[in-house]
């Protein structure tokens, strides 16, 4: 009889293994690599490799390492959650929203409180 991980598990675990797909995601789009390219390379379906990233807690283990290991090979666990991969980094900064203008005297003012 198959048991829905998601049922058996406490919401905290839940978000660790929420937390540990988005940042495999944010490493396979910061190294581009794409989706089925990393499945293939890690002998994974990729129905597997969506679930993965989806934070599925019944994925075994050995398959997240498997995929991890296609996506930056060498990387562990602890590097990836760390998150000071340098293309994880760069991709943040390339996120973040980027100022226009600089500010004039009289905004500079108002914004002084």
């Amino acid at each position: 009889m198959r048991v829905d991980q998601q049922l058996t598990l406490a919401s905290k675990q839940l978000g660790q293994s929420a937390e540990m797909a988005q940042c495999l995601v944010s490493l396979r789009l910061a190294r581009h690599v794409r989706q089925g390219e990393a499945a293939v390379r890690a002998g994974l379906s990729r129905a597997t490799a969506q679930r993965i990233e989806k934070g599925d807690p019944g994925v075994a283990i050995g398959a997240l390492l498997r995929y991890l290991d296609a996506i930056a090979p060498g990387m562990t666990l602890l590097q990836l959650l760390s998150g000071t991969d340098p293309a994880i980094i760069a991709l943040q900064r390339r996120s973040r929203p980027q100022r226009i203008r600089d500010l004039n005297t009289a905004e500079m003012k108002a914004l002084d409180f």
